[in-house]
């Protein structure tokens, strides 16, 4: 491995992360609004939705992704490898991203059919966005603490973006539609592409790949793929992966269905009252609670986020993610528990969970990146985008598996969409164990998991040793 210094400007920082702040526009908008687009805005039945959500993600998840990665370790142009994806999805992703969430006046098997296309179109190429970028980051530098303050960098871009989702979205929607939801999001969603583009350019021309193979490396796929399920940690991360994001998309997808059905509003509007002189407008005291309960978790996440560097390289990545990870599902399952007139604890308990898992949120990718160092150590080849595809993998499966379990779960406590009439104890029921008990129960499964992880606090610092030898 031909190896130039190891330290990152702040300048490229902020450049990767922009890179992150773009993808997240439409991965955010994925996890908190897709099911709800899909049933509440499109028309679709929950049943339609489960399906869309489920079989085309799994089929993104387990094609579209192990195809790019191997397709990308194997790409060798002037800019490297990963980087020339970046600047030749840019475009392609916002259109299509607009077009996922665009109403065109089909009839109803007309819709399902636009509904299949453009999610299929969207996953297609948000992998081959992401995954390179993904990649990018065990390219960049081969210093531990570095990659450790890039993903820092990186994070705090994915809170901003999530903050601008999950606050703002719901509001602006119905703003830009006068009303019209369908309206909103088609206008919302265009200038967020463009937006994103712009941000996808920026982080082509700042960044630069560091760690580059040997010439004389050369791998085929069956070699590849035979390193991986070889590789214990990688199959623990990959399934650790799938578990938090299922977690993500059953739990970010609820919070609407929750504030509109579930939550009293008269204790809601007293509640919001005294914050009310000094907040932007809302177009209503729903879409004003979801902003405050999202975005006070999201700003407290970014000082877990702050945190977690340096516990980190104290303790030592796994320690710390499994630790911040329980916690926060402590706080995820008191919702149950509150009636619907105790806003005050729902909203306390949202700001203590967006804290402890802020902490674990940047660790994740970082402990990717060492998979990938893991597997160089172990086989003396390096194979950077397969470990971060088959790291996508579990990401888009969680998100396909959280988002139908979603929509599943709804139809089978009998939700109605688009109804004015309220709806039955058995719905709010289900409604209250979405956002509690069910995505709980991935989380802890995860923290289970990471006892058999076997990259510790030590084994990170003689990776990091022997590597650098290796790579002089």
């Amino acid at each position: 491995m031909n190896q130039t210094s190891q330290k990152l400007s702040v300048l490229e920082k902020i450049g990767y992360s922009l890179g992150d702040l773009a993808a997240n526009l439409v991965f955010q908008t994925l996890v908190t609004y897709l099911a709800y687009f899909y049933t509440d805005i499109y028309g679709l039945k929950t049943e339609d939705a489960t399906l869309v959500t489920l079989f085309v993600g799994l089929f993104a998840a387990f094609v579209f992704n192990p195809l790019m990665g191997a397709i990308a370790d194997r790409t060798t142009t002037r800019w490297g490898k990963f980087r020339p994806w970046i600047l030749w999805t840019a475009v392609p992703l916002g259109v299509t991203a607009l077009l996922a969430f665009s109403t065109p006046d089909f009839s109803y098997q007309g819709k399902v059919i636009y509904a299949v296309i453009t999610y299929s179109l969207l996953l297609l190429l948000y992998a081959a966005n992401n995954l390179p970028y993904s990649a990018l980051s065990g390219v960049i530098t081969g210093d531990m603490a570095e990659r450790n303050s890039m993903s820092a960098y990186r994070f705090v871009a994915v809170m901003f973006s999530q903050f601008f989702v999950q606050v703002f979205m719901y509001n602006l929607i119905l703003k830009a539609g006068d009303g019209n939801k369908a309206v909103g999001i088609e206008k919302v969603m265009t200038i967020l592409a463009i937006i994103g583009t712009l941000m996808l350019l920026i982080t082509f021309f700042t960044t630069k790949e560091r760690i580059v193979p040997k010439p004389e490396q050369k791998s085929s796929l069956k070699e590849d793929l035979g390193d991986l399920f070889k590789n214990i940690p990688w199959i623990i991360m990959l399934t650790v992966t799938t578990l938090v994001f299922i977690t993500l998309a059953m739990k970010g997808g609820s919070y609407v269905y929750y504030f509109e059905n579930y939550v009293d509003k008269v204790q809601l509007t007293a509640f919001l009252e005294p914050m009310k002189s000094f907040l932007p407008a809302f177009e209503n005291d729903i879409s004003m609670g979801l902003g405050v309960f999202n975005g006070g978790g999201i700003l407290i996440g970014l000082i877990g986020i702050m945190l977690s560097k340096k516990l980190a390289d104290t303790y030592g990545k796994r320690n710390v993610f499994g630790a911040s990870l329980f916690v926060s599902t402590i706080f995820i399952v008191l919702f149950y528990f509150y009636p619907p007139q105790s806003v005050g604890l729902m909203f306390g308990s949202q700001i203590l969970h967006m804290f402890f898992y802020g902490i674990s949120t940047p660790i994740l990718w970082t402990m990717i990146a060492d998979v990938a160092d893991y597997s160089e150590w172990k086989n003396n080849r390096r194979a950077t985008a397969i470990i971060f595809s088959a790291m996508m993998v579990g990401l888009k499966g969680g998100l396909s598996i959280g988002s139908s379990l979603l929509t599943l779960i709804l139809g089978v406590f009998n939700y109605q969409p688009k109804t004015e009439l309220a709806q039955s104890a058995e719905t709010i029921n289900g409604i209250k164990m979405l956002v509690s008990i069910f995505p709980a129960i991935p989380f802890l499964l995860a923290v289970g998991l990471l006892a058999f992880y076997e990259i510790n606090k030590k084994m990170e610092l003689q990776l990091e040793a022997e590597l650098k030898e290796r790579r002089k």
